[in-house]
Parts: structure tokens; sequence; C-alpha cells
């Protein structure tokens, strides 16, 4: 996931989840399960930095709860990246083949029909919705987050309210994605947000109006064309980010003020994207890998996510059951700001990638890296 992925939580993971009062799962996964997992002795994952949506203590605190080896693979790759790690590894089952993966919802149905993942139903399985999930099981939603601007405040007087404002001439050098175009489910649908910004809501016209919007930022020389992480942003080379509300929050608490990071939801285009869970089919640990969604989809996993200000699938449970600490609703921002999400269909999502990766170099010109 081409992007810092940075989560509220320190590496002490265990111990900061235990601290929160989180307990396990409401359907706990079986022995057997375990059992298995356990004989394996590893997960092999991938694109996971411990700085997004709290997977750093999430890692650890799964390792102290079963005492299984994870190998890391490639924190920075995006969701395209991580399809092109599977297929690079179908007869491989050493070190460099990923169990499991994590991708921008429209990567989910297209993995599925290139016979790339294999079905897995977790025990909450009927906590997910329905339109967040495949019927069969092959991918599964797991957290979303709406697209917002991290502003360096110490650099720009004044934060941009909406897309718009970010042609303005006084941002010139000073807009970055955090992901590449070409591959980053998080980057293609900001060029959707933008666009469908620019075309008033107009979803048909969202796309092509995107591509424009960052070709006349490009043009105007206020895009940057790299990829923008929480230490560009403090070093000033890319103040204004786009990215992720939940990275930009974590962003803010972790610089402490140094810079002052101001997280900004844009007034209109304000687009919501759900992220899915998966296990690969030619995974060398497929029951460390079931063992792994059990956990990330219980209580404990699902709260370490909101920790993370990653909005878990099972939310709407979740607070229902008064699961949710109040230091966690508190650290959160107000609903009234996502009031006016758009959630773009599957059909949506595959149109904008298909859009935005063939075209973004021929429209835009920008080499993003």
């Amino acid at each position: 996931m081409s992007s810092s992925r940075f989560g509220l939580l320190s590496a002490a993971g265990a111990a900061v989840l235990a601290s929160m009062g989180v307990g396990s799962a409401n359907a706990a996964p079986s022995d057997a399960l375990v059992a298995a997992a356990k004989q394996e002795g590893q997960l092999t994952v991938i694109a996971l930095p411990h700085d997004w949506c709290g997977y750093g203590p999430m890692i650890e605190a799964f390792k102290a709860k079963y005492g299984i080896k994870v190998n890391e693979l490639n924190p920075d790759a995006g969701s395209g990246d991580e399809i092109e790690a599977i297929k690079a590894n179908k007869g491989n089952k050493g070190p460099q083949a990923p169990d499991v993966i994590d991708v921008g919802l429209s990567f989910g149905p297209s993995a599925k029909a290139d016979g790339l993942l294999q079905p897995y139903r977790v025990s909450t399985w009927k906590s997910i919705p329905n339109d967040s999930k495949d019927a069969d099981g092959y991918w599964y939603g797991d957290y979303y987050g709406v697209l917002s601007f991290e502003v360096n405040a110490d650099m720009i007087d004044k934060a941009p309210a909406d897309w718009s404002d970010l042609q303005k001439p006084e941002y010139k050098n000073a807009v970055a994605l955090a992901g590449d175009p070409r591959a980053s489910n998080q980057a293609i649908q900001a060029v959707y947000a933008a666009g469908l910004s620019s075309a008033k809501g107009d979803a048909s016209k969202a796309e092509a109006a995107g591509l424009q919007f960052f070709a006349n930022l490009n043009k105007n020389s206020n895009f940057v064309p790299v990829i923008g992480k929480a230490a560009s942003v403090a070093q000033g080379t890319t103040p204004i980010l786009v990215r992720w509300d939940y990275n930009a929050l974590a962003d803010r608490d972790t610089l402490k003020g140094n810079p002052k990071v101001e997280v900004v939801v844009p007034k209109t285009g304000v687009v919501a994207g759900v992220y899915v869970q998966a296990i690969s089919a030619y995974a060398p640990h497929p029951n460390a890998a079931k063992l792994w969604m059990e956990y990330l989809y219980s209580d404990e996993g699902q709260l370490g996510w909101l920790a993370g200000y990653c909005h878990p699938i099972r939310y709407n449970e979740l607070a229902a059951q008064k699961k949710v600490p109040a230091a966690l609703l508190a650290k959160l921002p107000p609903a009234t700001a996502y009031k006016s999400a758009v959630f773009p269909t599957l059909q949506q999502q595959d149109a904008t990638k298909a859009a935005v990766t063939k075209q973004w170099d021929s429209v835009v010109g920008a080499n993003v890296k």
C-alpha cells in the first residue's frame, strides 16, 4: 500500500491493546485451527507497515497470543503490488510468497476472478455487511476511511477547505498523493474524489474530471510527483498530502506538534474507501492465514483498527454492544465530518481503476515515485 500506513498505537502491541480493556472475540477460533496454525509456525504478510491503521501493535499482539512468527514483506507496496506478489509466487512456498493480502475493494473481485484467492469465512462472518464481502468468502471488508488533506500548518497559513482550493497559486509545489495512481488504491480513489468534487457529484464524469484535475494541478506546478509520507509532510517537501483520514489523524498525534498538523475532510468529494482481506490461493501457511483472519475480525482486532483511526467493518455492532472504549471515541472526528461520505460501488471502483491506471501517464504526465 504505497504510502506509510500509520497507526495510533506504539509497537508495544499486546500490552497497549490490553490496557484499552479490549476483550477477546465473540466467537473464538477452533482449537484445531489454532493447533494447525501453530504447527505451520509462520504467517507471511505483505504491505502492512506498522504505522498504518494500528497494524504494528496488532501484529505484535497476534504473535504474542499464538506464538507464530510473522514474516513481513514490502511494507510500502500498493494493492496492485500485492496481487502481483501472489502471481509471481504461485509455485513458490518460500518466504517471498504472501499468505494474505489487504487490498482496496476493487482488487478483491478481480483477484477472485483470476483464481488467486481461496475462500474462508471467519467466525464473525454474519456481522460483516453483505455489500462489503464476497458471498462465497473469497474476500471481505475490514475497515474504511475517507480521503482527507494532511496539512503542515507551520508552512501553510490557510489550509485548503475543498478540492478546488488545491489549484490555488499559494499551494505551488505543495500537493502530493500518498501513493502512485498507477498502482495504489488510495491514490486512485483520490483521483476519483477530486473528480467527483469537480463534477459536482456526478459519478459518471468523476474519472475524466479527476484526471483533468490532476493534469491542471501538475501543469500549474502545484503537484509534487513523489509518494508522500509523514516525514515528507514534516520536512515540508509535501506540505499538503492527500491521504486516508486515519493516516493523517495518526500522523497528527505522532508528530506531536512538530510540525503542527491540520487534518481537513473536504467539503465535497468525500469518498470513503473500504479495504478488504483475502487469503492467497497459493498460501504456504493456509491455517496461519485463517487464524490471522479470525484475529482481525475478532473484537480485539476490530478495536485495534479503531485505535489506529480506521473505521472497522464491525463498528456498528461493537458500538451497539457498548464495546468501544470511551477513550477511543474521544479521539475520533465528529460524525458530521462523514455525513456526506460516498461509498463508490464495485463497478465504479473498477471503472476508476481502469481509467486512472491506463490514462494517468497520457493525461497527467507526472511520474510519481
